[in-house]
């Protein structure tokens, strides 16, 4: 009772809101004296012991001291009070039901009272509640006056503080000697600002005597906080990402990479994603919380890679020979490094031919991995052509009884009364001489059409000049987002 006296007497409102608390007063009233009849009195929360034998003395004593103290509070001057063997009637007017309750609880305060019985009559007065509205309202307009200087103190306070703050977190040079991760020496800076903000807050605050609003802010950022976090709950997922990125340095900008099966020229780390150049020249972004917990594959951090391709060679070939006829062609390739070196083995003995898979291993920063791959496999086809080995299509063989076959060669001829085996014998050399002519005319005009003058880019490995100029003119491009790599220069 006697915090919430202390909280009503020590609360006023503006004139605007007076008619609302007059309504609001009314409905307390009707409720107030609809509940009287269940519970008339208010028991003090001072009664321990009843006494035995009460004094009239003491019951004088109480209405005069519980009068006095009425007399002294605007609003509760008509109160009556009446005691009989420490038992309290209020009586009387007042304005609204705070002023009613206030009364209430300061006679609860008095050790001998019993009970209090609340008799009060809660006039509800416009004029009276405004009055005590407007006047409680000018004494804090007063306090508000007095107190100016100390406010204006308070936000020079604040304002050097959040300045000192703001000039030490755009020292950015101190910070990157700091952390030279330029993502974590931003994050510094920024942290240190806000730093010096909320002290200059505290700071201020206390000296104008609110201590206690420090308290409120702080529990009031606490729930704003985890809301937000609640709320963007991807985005701060990114942001962490993007951090653990920035200090981890998994990729470099020019690096060719491998992201979550999507194929790339890295081109830059933002706080939000990771930007790429396609193979085809399109810009992907990749949200840093997938990269984080993707599959990396970085092509560029370890330049040498391997190529494979398989070629088969006739059944009745040797297999060792044609694997150094092969390698011997892959050796002589300018792309082709020398350590590791090429290798060729069999992997498997079919019905007509015989597989051979051929490794090789070129530089990615001066090759093409897929046109080195495209040219080393047909210089190692060629190699084995020249050589005498045959590339050989699937061949089956057919079997047929002695009637079936002398039927089709009648039906071949057209003429034959009786078995003649002399045909197929004397047909074969036609079609292997048609075939070796065929091979024979392919082979002329590959050698002519490759002797044209614009013919050099099908033998050239370099990697494509068009790709990368895009990626360099994507990496100058100005950004309003922060590169989170670490600087590195082109390669000449």
């Amino acid at each position: 009772m006697a915090a919430t006296a202390t909280f009503f007497t020590s609360f006023r409102v503006p004139r605007m809101v007076a008619p609302l608390l007059v309504l609001l007063g009314m409905l307390v009233s009707l409720s107030s004296h609809a509940s009287e009849e269940t519970a008339p009195a208010t028991q003090s929360p001072n009664a321990g012991q009843i006494e035995t034998t009460p004094s009239p003395q003491k019951d004088a004593e109480i209405a005069q001291r519980i009068s006095g103290i009425f007399s002294e509070i605007d609003g509760l001057s008509a109160v009556e009070v009446s005691v009989s063997k420490g038992i309290v009637t209020l009586a009387g007017e007042t304005a609204n039901e705070r002023k009613a309750q206030q009364a209430v609880g300061l006679a609860n305060r008095l050790t001998d009272v019993v009970m209090v019985d609340d008799m009060i009559d809660r006039t509800l007065d416009v004029q009276d509640n405004v009055a005590t509205a407007y006047q409680g309202l000018r004494a804090r307009g007063q306090s508000l006056l007095r107190a100016l200087p100390l406010i204006a103190v308070g936000f020079l306070l604040f304002g050097a503080v959040a300045w000192f703050g703001a000039w030490l977190s755009n020292r950015k040079h101190l910070w990157q000697r700091v952390t030279p991760n330029p993502f974590v020496a931003g994050l510094v800076a920024q942290t240190i600002k806000v730093v010096f903000i909320v002290l200059g807050l505290i700071m201020a605050l206390s000296l104008v005597g609110a201590e206690t609003i420090i308290g409120t802010l702080l529990g009031g950022a606490g729930v704003i906080g985890i809301a937000i976090g609640f709320a963007v709950k991807d985005t701060i997922e990114n942001y962490i990402a993007s951090l653990m990125l920035s200090i981890r340095q998994p990729f470099q900008a020019r690096d060719h990479v491998v992201i979550n099966d999507r194929e790339g020229i890295v081109v830059r780390l933002t706080s939000r994603a990771t930007i790429l150049m396609t193979l085809e020249g399109n810009q992907l972004r990749i949200p840093n919380a997938d990269v984080f917990k993707g599959i990396i594959l970085n092509y560029t951090q370890n330049p040498e890679r391997r190529f494979d391709f398989e070629l088969g060679v006739d059944a009745s070939d040797d297999p060792l020979a044609a694997i150094k006829v092969g390698l011997d062609a892959l050796n002589g390739l300018p792309f082709v490094l020398g350590e590791p070196k090429a290798v060729g083995v069999i992997t498997n003995v079919g019905d007509s031919n015989i597989v051979l898979a051929f490794q090789g291993w070129v530089n990615q920063s001066a090759t093409d991995f897929g046109k080195a791959r495209s040219i080393a496999i047909r210089e190692t086809k060629h190699a084995l052509e020249h050589q005498g080995f045959t590339l050989p299509e699937p061949i089956y063989r057919l079997s047929f009884r002695p009637e079936l076959e002398e039927s089709l060669m009648r039906i071949q001829s057209g003429k034959f009364t009786e078995r003649n085996s002399a045909l197929p014998a004397a047909a074969a050399p036609a079609f292997d001489t048609a075939a070796d002519k065929e091979k024979q005319q392919a082979k002329a005009r590959a050698q002519q059409i490759l002797k044209g003058e614009q013919t050099d880019g099908v033998f050239d490995a370099r990697p494509d000049e068009k790709l990368m100029k895009k990626v360099e003119e994507e990496i100058a491009q100005t950004s309003s987002e922060t590169d989170l790599l670490s600087k590195r220069p082109a390669k000449e």
